[in-house]
């Protein structure tokens, strides 16, 4: 049972403890409702609390049960929060560090609650892609008022309890507690006060008004509306606070339940519940225990003090990490330096960052021009130009200087780890850390785990990178790893759409009309033409017979390398990041067509993003036949956090799946016909083949 019952003289205490948030899961929900009945049973009770064990009151649904039939078998919480309003004897909910979605709706069923400071309260559901569930929409405005409630449910942010507390008029808390440790004594002390009042109060009895009532709703609609825009929860928020206001109260109840149900089946919250999921099972290595020894990182070496170099660095020294960076010119260093203290200055200026903070985080900075002076280091990162000859001699360094049983670590975004870590003499050490730029603000980490990789270094990294506040992601080693090797597919199929008839501008649009943060042009502008084009010039000695359009060669050969040149496939204004299509492009496209003897087609917006996604699918279920990536949500999570792919669709391998991969493979037969496309590349994935063969998913 995950609620135990105990009985302290005349108050009986049921406590949840399901950790790690005490979720409502059904074994805890049949405990309540038991502890319930067997201290209504008791004539020598007089009151019950509730309260949580660990280090939450509740944190609300259990995630283990999510999709099950146990997260909606009886009792459901809604039937343990009617059991709590129907208690003859006053109910107490003893809240501390985290009540938050089915957490705080438990609460708000009790006759009565006291609280600890710092407790975080919030209603999250939205963030799911849902609404309150249990009842939330409709107490939470009658305890703290409409415009309150409303903004918690619409944002699902926490709010800490002594804030909601000061609040006039506020009737969420019936009293403060003085600190955490002192609530079980204090609560005990408060049940025995009400114990002999009634009538018991009912949050539900509450009044729930808004003074502008329509108007005040439908200036909250249209500010929602325009930033929740590929969304329907937020807006559905708000309905449903307003019928709160202009329901009776069971007629309120199951409108909350109506729409509640509805948005579970959306496609963008099944998108949401599946990177919920998903973010947490990227952490977890099939083969690496979750208590495998790990080593201490106190502090860190990064090698080179460019972009990334200094991007990588910041992470750390968020994180309260000293770093020193190593360059082999006093000038670099010093430009590099300027460049994060820039960073961390507009941060100031802008309201982000406190000066002290700022000073703090420069103070865990130093620099060196020698590499003997890095042998303290716990963790290397090594990002100087990607070149394996430039790799072999940082490598072969650190390995002469760095001490035992230090992490080193590559920032290659595509080049072989395990050829990196034969540089050295303790293979078992190195690693990728491959950072996305900018490296400060982007959260993606792919964690490239080489053939010889210890389990320990693998434990190690995957918990530092959640002190950087990262999403990490395992991948095997391979060219261009998870995210550059699928991309580089989605490229090429951008390059064909242009050979056939489209615009750079065309293509663009319709992929962020799909919701793409960015297209395929927009992106190779802001990244640098330059790199896809070393990176072809490679791949024309290593591939030969792998197709690529001409016109990316055709653009960088005129020096067009996107936004730092000025001009890419498109023009860009002095300092401005507004892409202008070029004339001068769309003529070298036409031309670069007949050449070849191709006659421009109309191509549909449909075509170009299923071209573009489902090429990234194709090479993700080899990335997944092949070991690279161990689940098809590591995958959605490096494209989510990483490459900009819209989140309201999940990730590539949940939109498959919600197309349905039957349908994905029809349309890759279709595009196997087209003459000027890669035939081969085409061929489904044998995992993908068998997958819609047996009308299975991917996730």
């Amino acid at each position: 049972m995950t609620a135990e019952y105990k009985v302290h003289g005349d108050v009986a205490v049921i406590t949840m403890n399901n950790p790690p948030v005490n979720g409502l899961g059904y074994s805890t929900r049949v405990g309540i409702t038991d502890g319930l009945a067997k201290a209504i049973a008791d004539d020598s009770v007089k009151s019950i609390i509730i309260t949580g064990a660990g280090r939450a009151f509740s944190g609300g649904a259990d995630i283990k049960e999510f999709g099950t039939s146990k997260a909606v078998a009886e009792p459901n919480l809604l039937s343990v929060i009617l059991a709590l309003e129907a208690s003859p004897k006053p109910t107490i909910a003893a809240m501390h560090s985290v009540a938050m979605g089915g957490g705080l709706e438990l609460a708000l069923g009790c006759s009565y609650r006291i609280c600890a400071p710092g407790t975080s309260i919030a209603l999250p559901e939205v963030k799911l892609g849902l609404i309150p569930g249990a009842g939330g929409t409709m107490r939470l405005p009658r305890v703290l008022g409409v415009e309150t409630a409303l903004n918690m449910i619409v944002s699902g942010e926490p709010v800490k309890s002594e804030l909601l507390a000061q609040q006039p008029g506020q009737k969420l808390f019936d009293k403060m507690a003085s600190s955490a440790e002192s609530l079980a004594e204090e609560a005990l002390a408060y049940a025995r006060s009400v114990a002999d009042a009634r009538p018991l109060p009912l949050v539900r009895n509450l009044p729930c008004k808004h003074p502008q009532g329509d108007a005040y709703f439908q200036f909250a609609r249209n500010m929602v509306k325009g930033m929740a825009k590929n969304f329907p929860a937020p807006v559905k928020c708000v309905d449903q606070v307003e019928n709160a206001t202009k329901m009776k109260f069971d007629e309120g109840m199951t409108a909350e339940r109506e729409i509640f149900t509805n948005l579970m089946l959306t496609p963008e919250s099944r998108a949401l519940r599946h990177l919920f999921v998903a973010e947490r099972a990227a952490s977890k290595i099939p083969d690496v225990p979750e208590d495998t020894p790990q080593r201490d990182i106190k502090s860190v070496a990064v090698i080179g003090a460019g972009t990334m170099g200094g991007g990588i660095s910041m992470n750390f020294l968020n994180a309260g990490i000293p770093v020193k960076v190593l360059e082999m010119k006093q000038e670099a260093l010093d430009k590099g330096l300027g460049i994060i203290r820039k960073n961390y200055e507009s941060q100031v200026k802008r309201g982000k960052l406190k000066q002290d903070k700022y000073e703090q985080r420069m103070a865990l900075l130093s620099t060196t021009l020698d590499y003997n002076d890095l042998k303290d280091a716990d963790l290397a990162i090594e990002a100087v130009f990607e070149e394996m000859g430039v790799k072999q001699k940082v490598f072969e360094k650190l390995d002469e200087v760095m001490k035992p049983g230090a992490i080193l670590a590559s920032n290659t975004s595509t080049l072989d780890v395990n050829k990196i870590a034969s540089f050295t003499k303790r293979p078992q050490d190195v690693v990728g850390l491959h950072f996305f730029s900018p490296a400060n603000v982007m959260k993606l980490l792919e964690v490239v785990r080489g053939a010889k990789t210890g389990k320990d270094v693998m434990a190690t990294v995957m918990t530092v990178g959640k002190k950087i506040k990262k999403t990490a992601v395992v991948s095997g080693v391979c060219d261009g790893f998870i995210g550059n090797r699928m991309i580089e597919q989605y490229s090429r199929q951008a390059g064909f759409l242009l050979d056939e008839g489209a615009t750079p501008a065309q293509v663009d649009r319709a992929v962020e009309k799909f919701g793409f943060a960015m297209g395929p042009f927009r992106m190779g502008d802001l990244a640098g033409n330059d790199i896809g084009w070393a990176i072809r010039k490679r791949r024309a000695e290593e591939r030969p017979n792998l197709l690529y359009s001409r016109t990316a060669d055709k653009l960088c050969e005129l020096g067009r390398f996107g936004q730092k040149t000025g001009a890419g496939w498109y023009d860009y204004k002095e300092g401005k990041r507004d892409a202008i299509p070029s004339d001068l492009v769309v003529k070298m496209i036409e031309d670069h067509r007949k050449e070849l003897g191709i006659t421009p087609r109309k191509i549909s917006d449909e075509e170009i993003v299923q071209r573009l996604v489902f090429a990234l699918v194709n090479e993700a279920a080899h990335i997944l036949e092949e070991g690279i990536a161990s689940k098809a949500s590591d995958i959605d999570m490096v494209y989510i956090t990483g490459y900009g792919f819209p989140m309201h669709r999940g990730g590539p391998m949940l939109y498959a799946d919600q197309v349905g991969l039957f349908n994905v493979v029809q349309a890759m037969k279709r595009f196997q016909q087209n003459p000027r496309d890669d035939a081969k590349f085409w061929e489904p994935a044998p995992l993908l083949a068998r997958l819609a063969a047996d009308g299975k998913t991917f996730n």
